[in-house]
């Protein structure tokens, strides 16, 4: 399957696309600056490019931990839109946030954590927006069809999958590779969701992270022909409000994307 978006060809055959930038927009200056320099890169490369940021954080660790700017947020991802002219992919957390995010995001996601919930999805899919679905940690890659087929029973097809991790006991991730193949079958894109792969789950109030394996993940989920890699990419990761263990620095984005584009181009040959 093959998802337009604007000039960009989303499908596990056509050249991957990014989806990148801030865990979570935490000011106007650095959105703007990660996404002008995350567009600059691209653009050299001629990778296509999606922006990603959450408007907002329901799923934090501790009371204390930021869960965004509110309507501010949202006012800044779509100022980011129009002028940078890029795609747009946020968060959802509750079928509310649609109305609040759809007249600029070109694309829904929802979080592993609510992989399951009906409601939900089915409101996405009447969205009839991309949805990006990260699978849950708790689930198996098959069980993807279930969740896929809530939003596809609306009528809606524009359907990603998203690979996070799979918990391994407790406070660590591991990543099956066989899982990218088995979603694969299922006929939709596949992303990789090669930063939060990384986490270590609730590191006491914060999650933590090893993001010395993000380049290692994405090389060998690129190697298998999948749709989009999905980085999140800050200026200071050591100062970032959300996921500061586990994002990958933006000084570094461009080394990583030049080793990526040469196995993608290798295993797609183009």
């Amino acid at each position: 399957m093959t998802i337009n978006l604007n000039n960009i060809k989303i499908s596990n055959k056509n050249p991957f696309v990014l989806i990148a930038g801030p865990c979570v927009v935490e000011n106007r200056k650095m959105i703007f600056h990660t996404a002008q320099q995350i567009k600059k890169i691209t653009s050299e490369l001629k990778i296509p490019f999606i922006f990603k940021a959450s408007f907002k954080k329901a799923n934090r660790t501790s009371v204390v931990s930021f869960s965004g700017l509110g309507d501010e947020a949202l006012n800044i991802l779509s100022d980011v839109k129009k002028e940078f002219d890029l795609p747009i992919l946020t968060d959802i957390h509750s079928p509310e946030d649609i109305n609040q995010v759809k007249d600029f995001a070109d694309i829904i996601q929802i979080p592993a954590f609510l992989c399951r919930q009906t409601e939900l999805l089915i409101a996405a899919g009447n969205s009839k927006k991309i949805v990006n679905i990260k699978k849950g940690q708790f689930l198996a890659p098959e069980d993807m069809e279930y969740v896929s087929g809530k939003i596809k029973a609306t009528g809606n097809n524009k359907i990603l999958l998203t690979e996070r991790g799979a918990s391994f006991g407790y406070h660590n991730l591991v990543v099956d590779m066989k899982g990218l193949v088995i979603m694969k079958d299922l006929n939709y894109p596949v992303v990789m969701d090669a930063t939060h792969s990384v986490q270590i789950p609730s590191d006491g109030e914060k999650s933590g992270g090893n993001p010395k394996f993000i380049l290692p993940l994405a090389k060998a989920a690129i190697a298998i022909g999948i749709s989009s890699l999905f980085l999140e990419v800050h200026p200071e990761p050591s100062k970032a409000l959300s996921d500061a263990a586990s994002q990958l620095p933006l000084s570094e984005l461009k080394k990583l994307l030049i080793e990526v584009q040469k196995i993608d181009k290798a295993v797609k040959n183009y």
